[in-house]
């Protein structure tokens, strides 16, 4: 059998981090899923197959997200950080029943710690760089 060459960006010396469960595209399969669980509910007008579609994609670029940037390899503080607002948001929303601007301050105070934590970790991670496009 071949040996699989790990994929590398252009210009760049440092390899894209592999997935923990191997060379089996679970990513890929997730948004093919999300893809084609939005295209049915378009077409029957169903809300829960459209939601759950759209996060199946969602989680499927999010674990690529989440990957690339505790690797070192690429910087996506402010999606994550992004991420962390919705979810504490929504917590206090819909778990904590807050009023509106209760809520988005929560978000925002969560997504401002998780932008400073998650930048941190990807100073560690890449060796001091702040961010890196490429």
């Amino acid at each position: 059998m071949a040996k699989k060459s790990k994929r590398v960006n252009p210009g760049t010396k440092i390899e894209v981090p592999p997935a923990p469960w191997g060379s089996f595209p679970l990513v890929e399969l997730a948004v093919l899923a999300g893809l084609i669980l939005i295209a049915l509910g378009a077409i029957t007008s169903n809300p829960t197959q459209l939601v759950i579609g759209l996060g199946l994609g969602s989680l499927g670029g999010l674990e690529v997200s989440i990957r690339e940037h505790f690797a070192g390899y690429r910087s996506h503080t402010t999606l994550l950080a992004g991420v962390v607002f919705v979810v504490a948001t929504a917590v206090a929303a819909f778990v904590a029943e807050l009023v509106l601007w209760v809520c988005l301050a929560t978000g925002i105070a969560f997504g401002v710690v998780a932008w400073i934590l998650i930048r941190r970790a990807f100073e560690k991670a890449s060796g001091g760089l702040t961010y890196k496009l490429r």
